[in-house]
């Protein structure tokens, strides 16, 4: 495979390497903080403990619940089509949901989704945004010209390979020749799937994912998992099924046992970059991460967003929707009227606070856990020097993506270092209690340990460990995701109540909250006959 990055990396070794330690010796106390989103919150809207409305009422045409990519997009949806009559509702005391980020007086830093790859062609709404934050600076050849400090800086990917860090995230030596033919083998197959078109003319893999065919010859491929696929096409080299490992454990936080082969087939041959130049097929980046768009989409609606107000029931009177929701601050439950009610909250939540509108189904979510660790000097390490991106074949964590890497990438001062771990060996009920129940010492530990143990070099350097917990992370695309019909039912909901997350696609990425929220809000605005040009 010519030209590896994110998506092409073998984690040879993986396989046999164990889960993190917690190791054995004692330290002392490290400076950091154990975080995450809010859980006693959370709670109480499943447990249904919320006093009744107060009988103050508020208007709004318009009402969204919840401010993740999903209830961000379709805010500045409804902003753009020059729609002001909107409220958006976060339980949270900040929007953003996965994509939100932190800072520390060293440098901004993501608390989970960390770039965004350049968009095809078929996300018109994500480039007509990106234009409009400067991100798209011109056209070139008839496609889009990236600002080039937008896109991640050299070098980008490195890989801990027999000792050495290498360019790239590809092994380079080492391989069997059984492993090179199993490893081209697929690479051509996913090429020609990433070409390939249905019956309806659609390409067969897309993102927006809407846009992917239906032809039954590529759906049907969710009716079993990634690793029964990959098991009837002879797919067998342990090199390759651990970088394969590595992929599903990236984007859906989950084993390639429990990933739908649809699902794992898309990771490959659904990114098409659309853009100027050779850069369609690298990332945007920034030092907070995907907070970069979150505070753009944010600073446009924040007129529009009130934060720490927990929606606990949705429901459709007549040909309006009723949503009540409890204000943390003021500890009171006020009743909302609104001619229509986008739901954009994960799907689990929304089957519990509008029961009549949505259940259940398949859905299921991945437990992460994402620690930033301040330090004194640049990671080195013998080969290769340090690049955004850098992973270990001897590590079940995800390595550590560098934020000052846009800003410093060649200096030797104090970084924050994203380290990244799919809590993805144990059942997820299972993980969150680990989760919520290991101490941060001992999650300071776990990771230091692991960094250390890929960068010897950083002992002496490591100054703290901010740990943030992700209990639901993201959607897991598990076999028979595409033709549930819980997911069909909110897809296919009409006004007054709407749903928009990127849980309805199945795939936990930027594009498709987006798009989710774009098609919620321009479904909104047609029910209220608010003129509009379509950017779905």
């Amino acid at each position: 495979m010519a030209d590896a990055t994110r998506r092409d990396v073998l984690r040879a070794g993986a396989a046999g390497a164990g889960a993190l330690s917690l190791g054995s010796c004692a330290t002392p106390p490290m400076a950091g903080t154990l975080d995450g989103s809010d859980w006693r919150r959370g709670h109480l809207v499943r447990d249904g403990k919320f006093p009744p409305a107060n009988g103050a009422e508020q208007q709004a045409a318009i009402l969204i619940a919840g401010g993740g990519v999903a209830g961000l997009s379709a805010a500045w949806r409804l902003k753009a089509a020059g729609f002001d009559d909107f409220v958006l509702l976060e339980l949270e005391d900040k929007v953003g949901g996965n994509a939100r980020s932190g800072r520390n007086p060293v440098s901004a830093y993501p608390l989970g989704a960390h770039y965004l790859p350049v968009p095809n062609k078929e996300a018109v709404a994500l480039r007509h945004m990106l234009k409009e934050f400067g991100m798209i600076v011109g056209e070139e050849g008839g496609a889009p010209l990236y600002d080039p400090y937008q896109l991640c800086a050299d070098l980008e990917e490195r890989l801990l390979w027999r000792g050495s860090w290498q360019e790239g995230l590809y092994p380079s030596s080492g391989l069997t020749r059984e492993d090179v033919a199993q490893r081209d083998r697929f690479a051509q197959e996913m090429a020609q799937l990433r070409n390939a078109v249905g019956t309806d003319g659609r390409p067969a893999f897309a993102i927006p994912r809407a846009y992917s065919s239906v032809d039954p010859a590529y759906t049907g491929l969710d009716r079993l998992s990634f690793a029964q696929w990959l098991d009837q096409r002879g797919y067998s080299s342990p090199v390759l099924r651990a970088y394969l490992r590595y992929c599903c454990r990236d984007d859906y936080g989950t084993e390639p046992e429990e990933v739908s082969a649809w699902a794992g087939v898309h990771y490959f041959a659904a990114r098409r970059g659309w853009a100027a130049g050779n850069d369609g097929d690298r990332e945007l980046t920034w030092p907070e991460g995907n907070g970069r768009l979150v505070s753009l989409l944010r600073d446009g609606v924040s007129d529009h967003v009130r934060a720490a107000h927990s929606v606990c029931a949705i429901a459709q009177h007549g040909d309006h929707a009723v949503v009540d929701a409890f204000d943390h601050n003021a500890g009171s439950t006020t009743r909302w009227n609104a001619a229509c009610a986008i739901v954009a909250m994960p799907h689990f939540v929304a089957a519990r606070v509008a029961p009549g509108h949505a259940s259940e189904g398949r859905f299921r979510y991945a437990p992460w856990v994402v620690a930033n660790v301040t330090v004194n000097r640049h990671p080195k390490g013998r080969g290769v020097s340090l690049a955004w991106d850098n992973v270990s074949t001897g590590s079940d964590s995800l390595g550590y993506v560098v934020a000052t890497h846009q800003s410093a990438s060649g200096g030797n001062g104090p970084t924050v270092l994203t380290w990244y771990l799919p809590l993805s060996r144990t059942a997820p009920s299972e993980a969150r209690k680990l989760m919520m129940t290991r101490t941060l010492q001992a999650w300071q530990r776990l990771i230091a340990d692991d960094l250390l143990t890929m960068n010897p070099d950083l002992m002496g350097a490591i100054d703290r460990i901010d740990v943030w917990r992700w209990g639901h992370a993201m959607i897991s695309p598990t076999p028979g995701f595409l033709s549930d019909p819980a997911r069909r039912a909110a897809i296919d909901a009409k006004p007054p109540v709407l749903f928009a997350h990127s849980d309805l696609s199945g795939l936990s990425l930027f594009e498709e909250a987006h798009y989710r929220g774009v098609v919620a809000a321009e479904a909104a605005l047609a029910h209220l006959a608010h003129p509009f040009e379509s950017l779905a």
